[in-house]
């Protein structure tokens, strides 16, 4: 009988950035205090499960996420590049407000291209470096349970090639929030089923309320 695998890709919590910068794979982004929070949150709500390998982003953000959950099983953080936040051209931009970014004449020549996208990373990267990472965490933790703690896009991009859709989206759309769960569960090395869940949703709530 084939073994039962579950693969769960954890996004980042909360990170302090009060001027609103696209900070993508710029280092010196640490987790707010609410962010801190949310660490701490998912790592009491899975502490019961039987996770026996843990992955992680190199940026810091993600590394001070998986902290709490190393913590919690005993674990090393195992850092993979594959796991880093999509790549930007807009980096270092103040991000505003919605869709601010792109009504600035200066930036419209990088979206002629939203199936791409032409700003940033091609979606068809992001997914095979996160397939990959999803197939080594899934074989490493056979029969048990493995946490890669990640980002947004790459997140959704992996999400979205699991369940036969198209790459390119709307990113108001996406289901990734803050310190949100996606698991993969897997019957040997065949993917059955993907769940969604937020353990801080709580927490991110009342951040969104705040911000109102």
């Amino acid at each position: 009988m084939a073994e039962t695998t579950v693969v769960h890709l954890l996004r980042h919590g909360e990170v302090h950035n009060p001027e609103g910068i696209l900070y993508g794979r710029l280092p010196g982004y640490h987790l707010s205090e609410t962010g801190r929070q949310m660490a701490d949150m998912v790592a009491k709500t899975v502490a019961g499960r039987d996770v026996v390998a843990l992955y992680s982003s190199p940026l810091e953000r993600a590394q001070e996420t998986a902290a709490p959950l190393a913590a919690a099983f005993g674990l090393v953080v195992e850092a993979d590049d594959r796991l880093v936040e999509a790549g930007n051209l807009l980096e270092g931009s103040t991000s505003g407000e919605g869709l601010e970014l792109l009504r600035r004449p200066r930036n419209y020549r990088y979206f002629y291209n939203p199936w791409k996208p032409s700003w940033g990373e091609p979606y068809l990267l992001i997914r095979e470096r996160m397939r990959s990472i999803v197939e080594d965490a899934r074989a490493a933790a056979r029969g048990h349970e493995a946490v890669l703690v990640s980002h947004q896009l790459p997140i959704w991009t992996i999400r979205m090639a699991a369940e036969g859709r198209r790459l390119w989206h709307d990113p108001r759309r996406r289901q990734c929030a803050l310190a949100s769960l996606t698991s993969f569960t897997f019957d040997g090395g065949r993917l059955i089923s993907i769940g969604y869940s937020e353990p801080a949703g709580s927490l991110d709530r009342r951040r969104r309320t705040r911000g109102a």
